[in-house]
């Protein structure tokens, strides 16, 4: 059986080769993720640039045409020409949980006159002495 002392070298020499293949696994996905994006980057110009070029020369050579000359599936050209048009602004859609947009906080149109809870006001007819609404006379 080992000693305390010897279990802990084993340990420390399984964690060190450990460590070191971790490190060395971390240092090539960065090396590798850094490549990543600079070709992406260098890629994107591209695409910009074929999109450009298929934008001006649009009046003189349609994408099937190019297509058959270059051996490029119309689907990329069509795709790099689509991505390099600027695109329309798009109104984004009420999700319905904006308060101001829904009609219940909405205020209410103002009416012209204001409401009367007096018949007699509403309708301008005067009132008698007694406070009741005078009646029309009614021909028998």
């Amino acid at each position: 059986m080992p000693t305390a002392e010897e279990i802990e070298r084993r340990v420390e020499i399984a964690d060190t080769a450990r460590s070191e293949r971790r490190s060395a696994a971390a240092r090539r996905v960065g090396d590798l993720a850094d490549r990543h994006a600079e070709l992406a980057e260098q890629l994107g110009g591209i695409e910009r640039e074929l999109g450009e070029v298929l934008a001006e020369s649009g009046d003189v050579i349609e994408i099937d045409e190019l297509a058959a000359f270059t051996d490029v599936p119309a689907t990329e050209l069509a795709r790099w020409l689509n991505n390099a048009k600027p695109g329309r602004a798009k109104r984004k859609k009420s999700t319905g949980t904006n308060p101001a947009k829904t009609t219940q906080a909405r205020k209410p149109a103002a009416s012209p006159q204001p409401a009367h809870t007096n018949v007699a006001a509403a309708q301008d007819i005067p009132l008698a002495r007694s406070g009741t609404v005078p009646l029309p006379a009614v021909a028998s």
